[in-house]
């Protein structure tokens, strides 16, 4: 077993309320619970020593693996190839749609042999809270339960288990058509023990879990050029979202490196305001509109909190349930993913000024009220004195769209997206007659618009870049046609596409800025930011270049993982990198999908 596998040898399984990851060799090395920011109950990611797993797969080191779902799922299947034998393991979680929160999550795992004879190994070792919390073992005739002061695992299973200190193994053979099984169900303390399984049973339940996730696919109306990928990349945004709320965490994970052996380690299983509103364009434009309407409530109710109050009216990300309180802290017991330390859990980034969240947020509640997404009077009453508030609040730096931890500056994005805060604004209360503060809100928008093209512009460059003042070119202006700041073939907006080529781009991929022109306050590197590349995509294409869109996005899918999942970043010699997999790169996957179908689709008519 590889201690520390490549970030991207990793397939996601998920209930939609917290998630795993399991390798291609059969490890589950990530889980936490019950939701996705909990305390960690297997993290060998970040600690193989540590923090915990999960093994079920053939006993031979010489077996060649092969992961892979089944179409339009997320039952993941991992295959063992050896001279000896053919065994696959088949992983679920039984996805839960209610609204209610629940402590009980359970792990579905069965093992089969496909040809010859296959023995399977089984390691379970559990590390709750981190691995900061110790544990009992208590062996029962159907398994194993590990019993902690915050939660107990149940570890039921078809073969025989052993002790292994405070851990539990076995091993099975098996021959052609034979089958055994395991179940990992954890609960609060005091929770009722779950029946034992048998393999006939959890063999029922996987086919369940594999037809919710076909059933739910079957109403997407994508029917484009790439639907392969824009239907994983729709489970996997569904896998990424938490039921009971509608709220998007940005990755399954906290703590793999934007850079191996780096301190670039943050904890992303929060939800940015950002990421969630951007979602809801990619969301309707599959045609999943209770999604996007759960996730505009969200953020309605996020709005309201703070309404009339004396500070920021938005926080830049909170947890699913919308509590705001996200305290940061080092995991310094952790050696981190390949010795990438700090290990980080909660995200201090939280109190952070990022003034774009705003417009992001009316463009998320404006795209909602396409399809009849429509606020209440209170909600409207709280947007309403929330862009009062900006309008006298707006013009200030801040730390951007990017977190960078060197300063506030006047970023070009920020006051793009605060443009966009007020035009959306303005659209709603005419559109749907709202009371609202116009001429305070038409004065700030064109305020901002004559201040971004006068301080915003390089004529060194000939374009819109990162801060005022500056010459550093930033991949978050790519934005700007989506939300219609400039048109798409304006020769502003072409001159400044030219200089995200010049700047930015290597063999089509887009790095999100310069770190060496533009110190970001820390130390390291990064690779290119896949988000930022189908940015890239989605402006081209709008811009007409599409030729060089369907060939950079194309390109970019030859840097999907196995299972066609992206990472956040693209290291220098093509590996992934960063957390995983990230909600962010696929939304924007679909959104450069769509556009560049529509644009080929006009091309081809004409």
């Amino acid at each position: 077993m590889d201690r520390y596998p490549p970030i991207a040898d990793h397939g996601l399984i998920g209930d939609l309320q917290t998630a795993a990851l399991v390798s291609s060799q059969g490890v589950i090395n990530w889980f936490a619970a019950p939701r996705f920011d909990s305390p960690s109950i297997f993290a060998a990611l970040l600690d193989h020593d540590r923090g915990g797993y999960f093994l079920f797969a053939p006993d031979d080191a010489k077996s060649v693996c092969k992961q892979l779902y089944f179409p339009d799922t997320a039952v993941l299947v991992t295959r063992f190839m050896s001279p000896e034998g053919v065994g696959e393991i088949i992983d679920c979680m039984p996805p839960d749609q209610g609204l209610t929160p629940t402590d009980r999550h359970t792990l579905v795992r069965i093992v089969r042999c496909v040809r010859g004879t296959v023995r399977f190994a089984l390691e379970c070792r559990p590390r709750f809270d981190y691995g900061r919390a110790k544990h009992d073992l208590e062996l029962r005739p159907e398994g194993a339960a590990f019993r902690a002061p915050k939660q107990t695992g149940y570890l039921w299973a078809t073969i025989p288990l052993e002790r292994d200190g405070l851990d539990v193994r076995g091993e099975v053979t098996l021959n052609a058509g034979g089958s055994a099984a395991a179940e990992f169900t954890v609960c609060d303390p005091d929770g009722e023990r779950p029946p034992p399984p048998t393999v006939e049973g959890l063999t029922e339940q996987l086919f369940a879990v594999g037809n919710f996730w076909q059933d739910w696919l079957h109403h997407s109306r994508y029917r484009g050029r790439w639907l392969e990928m824009v239907n994983r990349s729709a489970i996997t945004l569904k896998l990424l979202t938490y039921a009971p709320t509608g709220a998007p965490v940005a990755a399954a994970t906290m703590g793999l490196p934007e850079q191996i052996g780096g301190e670039r380690n943050w904890d992303y299983r929060y939800t940015w305001v950002r990421d969630g509103s951007l979602s809801v364009r990619a969301l309707l434009d599959l045609g999943f509109v209770d999604e996007a309407a759960l996730f505009t409530r969200w953020l309605g109710d996020r709005m309201r909190d703070r309404a009339g109050s004396a500070g920021e009216r938005l926080q830049i990300m909170y947890r699913v349930d919308g509590d705001p309180d996200i305290p940061e802290e080092i995991l310094d017991h952790f050696d981190g993913y390949r010795g990438s330390s700090p290990v980080r859990a909660g995200n201090a980034a939280m109190d952070q000024l990022q003034l774009d969240i705003y417009g992001e947020a009316l463009y998320a509640l404006a795209e909602g009220q396409e399809v009849g997404v429509q606020t209440g009077y209170h909600g409207w009453k709280g947007l309403a004195s929330t862009l009062d508030w900006l309008a006298e609040s707006w013009d200030r730096p801040d730390e951007g769209i990017w977190e960078t931890r060197g300063g506030r500056k006047d970023f070009t994005y920020s006051r793009v997206m605060c443009w966009v805060a007020f035009d959306r604004g303005l659209r709603l209360a005419q559109e749907f007659s709202r009371p609202a503060n116009t001429a305070l809100w038409t004065s700030a928008r064109d305020t901002i618009l004559d201040q971004v093209m006068e301080r915003g512009w390089s004529d060194k460059e000939q374009a819109l870049v990162q801060h005022y003042g500056g010459d550093v070119m930033d991949a978050s202006l790519l934005l700007i046609p989506r939300v219609r700041f400039l048109a798409a073939k304006s020769p502003g907006w072409l001159s400044t596409l030219d200089a995200v080529d010049r700047k930015l781009v290597s063999d089509s991929l887009v790095y999100r800025y310069d770190p060496t022109a533009s110190p970001d306050g820390l130390r390291g590197s990064e690779g290119t930011f896949s988000l930022c590349t189908f940015l890239y995509v989605d402006a081209l294409a709008k811009a007409g270049r599409i030729p060089q869109a369907r060939y950079a996005f194309e390109k970019m899918h030859t840097y999907a993982n196995h299972v066609g999942l992206f990472a956040e970043e693209i290291g220098p010699s093509g590996e992934q990198l960063g957390n995983f997999p990230q909600a962010f790169t696929h939304l924007s996957l679909i959104m450069a999908a769509t556009t560049l179908d529509e644009a080929l689709d006009r091309a081809q008519s004409r």
